[in-house]
């Protein structure tokens, strides 16, 4: 259907007319000002049955003629070129046929490349990622290519064929349960970061995960990592070695995920309060401040240093929970109480207060009734 306003004839009295239902629906519809395109979505007619609707109001005279497109002009006829002059000069690169002056095509970039103007890569957390993920759909492929034709063959015949397997196939192989398999994938020239994340996310087999990460490129990718610590068969000890470097602030989101199996929630915790007795102080700092002090549950017991203190007495406290939370936790310093028993949340707040008159490190004059 053309584009264009359909506007009532303001001429012809209506009344007089044989109008359907229906046309004089979309004749009350028709303000002078929307066009056709938008009639659809306004009426609920379908584009093909408002045309013929328009049409039959059209010649009925309630609507004005639709406007006649303007006939394009004559185009005039170019004069024919004039021979070029003969030249005795050196052609330079400029003189070089047009489709040879047209930029080249851009390449994509090999993996751990990066072009001047790709975005910065990430702080390293899960977060970060964007990559897409392989679609439900095609996943359901991978697993039945696997079961129906690959799954028959032996062990040894499928760790051959998955040397120099191709996609599909070299997915379909990412669901092997055989480690041998999947160290055979791993030497696999064509295996990328998308294979590496199947394998962690559906094999469960702990040797088929250390192969993974014993690619270092692989053991840092973000999707790998997410799906790596959701593995329950991830080992205790690839899970400290992989997050022993990452921040505090990780590590917690790492104990409190519930789609993280239970036993990785633990070891992260351990791994968790040893970072935090040697981790740096602004970590520490960032661990606290940003979890409104909820993190301090499972750092009972351990204590702070100087660093960390002067961090945090150097921030004014408006949180009522944060506030809380560090009136509860038996490890705060006396600085940091005596510091939060100044702020104007605690005075306006009799309760917090008196939490932290309560607390074994508050000052003594304090605990007292002194004020």
């Amino acid at each position: 259907m053309a584009d264009w306003t359909p506007k009532p004839n303001l001429s012809v009295d209506l009344k007089r007319l044989t109008l359907s239902a229906e046309e004089g629906f979309v004749l009350s519809r028709l303000d002078g000002h929307t066009s056709t395109s938008h009639l659809p979505a306004l009426t609920g007619i379908p584009p093909e049955r408002l045309q013929v609707i328009l049409a039959r109001l059209v010649a009925q005279g309630a609507l004005q003629p639709a406007p006649e497109p303007p006939s394009a002009p004559a185009r005039p006829t170019p004069p024919a070129p004039r021979a070029p002059a003969p030249s005795t000069e050196v052609p330079t690169l400029d003189a070089r046929p047009e489709e040879l002056q047209q930029d080249p095509p851009h390449e994509p970039l090999a993996d751990g490349a990066h072009s001047e103007h790709s975005e910065p890569e990430g702080s390293g957390s899960e977060e970060a990622d964007t990559t897409e993920e392989e679609p439900a759909e095609a996943l359901g492929n991978y697993r039945q290519l696997f079961e129906t034709r690959l799954h028959p063959l032996t062990e040894d015949e499928r760790a051959a064929r998955a040397h120099a397997a191709e996609d599909p196939e070299l997915s379909a192989f990412c669901f092997d349960p055989v480690p041998a398999v999947i160290k055979a994938v791993m030497e696999n020239p064509r295996t990328g970061l998308a294979h590496a994340r199947l394998i962690v996310r559906h094999h469960r087999n702990p040797t088929g995960l250390e192969a993974v990460c014993a690619r270092a490129a692989f053991a840092a990718d973000s999707g790998v990592r997410r799906w790596l610590v959701r593995n329950p068969q991830l080992p205790s000890g690839l899970f400290r070695r992989l997050w022993s470097g990452r921040r505090l602030m990780e590590l917690h989101k790492v104990t409190i995920d519930r789609d993280i199996p239970e036993g990785t929630r633990r070891t992260a915790r351990e791994l968790l309060r040893q970072r935090f007795s040697t981790g740096p102080a602004e970590e520490k700092t960032e661990l606290i401040l940003n979890t409104e002090g909820r993190s301090l549950v499972a750092l009972t017991g351990l204590a702070v240093d100087g660093k960390t203190v002067a961090l945090l007495c150097g921030r004014t406290y408006r949180s009522p929970l944060l506030i809380q939370n560090i009136a509860r936790w038996s490890a705060a310093p006396p600085a940091l109480v005596a510091h939060l028993l100044k702020q104007e949340a605690v005075r306006r707040q009799p309760q917090l207060r008196m939490l932290l008159q309560r607390h074994p490190n508050a000052p003594a004059d304090v605990r007292r009734g002194e004020h």
